[in-house]
C-alpha cells in the first residue's frame, strides 16, 4: 500500500522559511519522480516542484529561486525547503509521485503565512 506522510507545515511570517518533509512507503522510491503539490482553486492540486530519479528539480515560476526540492533515496523521503515565503504560498501542501497517484494522497500539511 502506497503511503505519503507529510509534515513540517505551520505558521510562518512573510519572508520566513519552512521545511516540509514527506515520508513515503509502499513503492520503489528511487525509481520514481516525486513532487510537492499544493491545493489550488477549483478543488485541485498544482504541482509546485518535482525531482527526478537523478535529483534534477523542476519548479513552477512562482516558487523558482525560493523553494528547493530534495530527496533522500535511502530514507525514501522528499523535502521542500521554502524560503522567502510569500502570502500566496499559503496553502495545504502534499507530496506524491509525478504524475500523481490519484488515489493515494496523504493528509498533507498546512502552511499559513501571516505576520
Amino acid at each position: 500500500q502506497v503511503q505519503f506522510v507529510e509534515s513540517g507545515g505551520g505558521l510562518v511570517q512573510p519572508g520566513g522559511s519552512l521545511r516540509l518533509s514527506c515520508k513515503t512507503s509502499g513503492m520503489k522510491f528511487k525509481n520514481i519522480v516525486m513532487g510537492w503539490y499544493r491545493a489550488a482553486p477549483g478543488n485541485h492540486r498544482e504541482a509546485v516542484a518535482t525531482i527526478d530519479r537523478n535529483g534534477e528539480p523542476l519548479y513552477i515560476d512562482a516558487v523558482k529561486s525560493r523553494f528547493t526540492i530534495t530527496r533522500d533515496d535511502v530514507k525514501e523521503m522528499v523535502y521542500l525547503q521554502m524560503n522567502n515565503v510569500k502570502s500566496e504560498d499559503a496553502s495545504h501542501y502534499y507530496c506524491n509521485s509525478a504524475p500523481a497517484r490519484r488515489n493515494d494522497w496523504g493528509q498533507g500539511t498546512q502552511v499559513t503565512v501571516s505576520s
